[in-house]
């Protein structure tokens, strides 16, 4: 079960993450911890990411698809796993297509959670007054200001893959705005789906 969830920040995406995990077995795969291991680790396309980072640089796809590629050959990863936050951009997309295909495998499917925007914002705004009521620091990516440029940048770079696995056949599309526990639901469902029919 190869899959990627797409939403924008706030969506729930961690939180569903964690579920399928639970529930699959299968590794959810996180870009910054994957380059952050892979330079730990020191393999070639750890040192050539390093580099860039430490010049200030942008880690270009290619690095980006090589950390991916050497981490999915590890054996946790063998049944599967989960993208979180990769790809961001449709170049990315293609280039992760490319690479899966060279190593004869392919996604299953791509799930994106549909969100309210302004529900979204009210959402981030409610939980950063309770938690500015409790005394307690309110997390930099929790007020509203900073949440809604994260918003536009998702929207500018991210939101026109979900045109492109449209377009290959391979976007599920579920609403993020139900409870999170109906979002579950109906996104296990989905995944079941892929697996009987991967299984028959």
């Amino acid at each position: 079960m190869r899959i990627i969830l797409l939403g924008p920040p706030g969506a729930g995406k961690g939180t569903q993450s964690a579920r399928i995990v639970e529930r699959f077995g299968i590794p959810q795969l996180s870009t910054g911890d994957m380059l952050r291991a892979a330079v730990a680790a020191g393999t070639p396309v750890g040192l050539e990411a390093k580099a860039i980072m430490e010049s200030g640089g942008l880690v270009p796809d290619a690095v980006v698809v090589g950390i991916v590629a050497d981490r999915i050959e590890e054996a946790d990863a063998r049944n599967g796993f989960i993208l979180d936050g990769f790809p961001r951009t449709v170049a990315q997309a293609a280039a992760l297509d490319r690479m899966l295909e060279k190593k004869n495998l392919a996604l299953d499917t791509v799930v994106e959670f549909a969100v309210d925007e302004d529900a979204l914002i009210g959402r981030i705004a409610k939980r950063a007054s309770e938690t500015a009521a409790r005394g307690e620091p309110v997390r930099k990516d929790d007020t509203p200001e900073v949440f809604k440029t994260r918003f536009e940048a998702y929207r500018e770079l991210t939101a026109p893959l979900s045109a492109y696995y449209a377009s290959l056949g391979m976007l599920e599309t579920l609403d993020g705005m139900k409870p999170v526990d109906e979002v579950t639901g109906d996104l296990m469902a989905t995944l079941e789906r892929h697996v009987e029919t991967t299984a028959s």
